[in-house]
């Protein structure tokens, strides 16, 4: 890849991380951060309940870890991670495209969209749903481990699939996808939370679209800029 290309790369991916990731955000405020805070409430509840109950202990309240307040200043941060969250994901949707030597137009980029969709969200979804606050959990480094794998293992199994070659390679491709699932993702052992059951449920509903939402216009934008940056 040359200067030219590599400046393009960037400057596509510039704009579209900074689009795609104002538009996450404000899904989100709509379909998501709602769900979140009622699961907090739960969550403060069930551990105001567990504190009320320790009769016969003292107990300690140390200082937990600075977070941003409710409102504006949650708003603004979830804004700020979103954009770069988005920039690094259009980087690697354009590194991708620059290693298949593909010509995109915002219809094609949707189509690659849709590939990182599958990849960095369904895959690693099917065995991870997305979590409330107050679920139960394991560590999370076993969950960052898995997560990788499954998004890796899913991309390598979609280029094999869906790029031309042979059949071999798109059999290899099927079992790549599976395997991470055969393996299976790090459970708590312990189940449920602080949130009702049908809560985590219309969270789980809500950031999938939300997440259908962001790829699609993530691919769109960039085949988009790219094409526009290109011309």
């Amino acid at each position: 890849m040359n200067m030219a290309a590599f400046k393009k790369l960037v400057s596509a991916a510039a704009l579209t991380g900074l689009l795609a990731g104002l538009l996450l955000t404000a899904a989100q405020q709509i379909q998501v951060v709602p769900l979140i805070l009622e699961a907090e409430m739960h969550e403060q509840a069930g551990e105001t309940a567990s504190r009320t109950g320790q009769t016969n202990a003292a107990v300690a309240h140390e200082p937990g870890a600075w977070q941003p307040e409710r409102g504006w200043e949650r708003n603004l941060f979830a804004a700020g991670a979103n954009v770069v969250v988005a920039v690094g994901f259009a980087l690697l949707l354009g590194a991708a495209v620059a290693l298949r030597g593909a010509k995109l137009d915002w219809r094609t980029g949707v189509l690659w969209g849709l590939g990182g969709y599958a990849v960095f969200f369904v895959a690693p979804s099917l065995g991870l749903p997305p979590e409330l606050p107050g679920a139960a959990a394991v560590g999370l480094v076993p969950r960052q481990l898995w997560w990788a794998a499954a998004s890796a293992l899913t991309a390598a199994g979609l280029a094999c699939i869906v790029f031309p070659g042979r059949r071999a390679i798109k059999i290899l491709g099927v079992v790549l996808v599976i395997v991470p699932h055969l393996v299976g993702a790090p459970q708590a052992n312990v189940h449920g939370g602080t949130a009702p059951a049908e809560l985590a449920q219309a969270f789980i509903v809500a950031t999938t679209i939300v997440n259908a939402v962001f790829w699609l216009v993530l691919g769109g934008l960039f085949g988009f800029f790219h094409r526009r940056l290109e011309d």
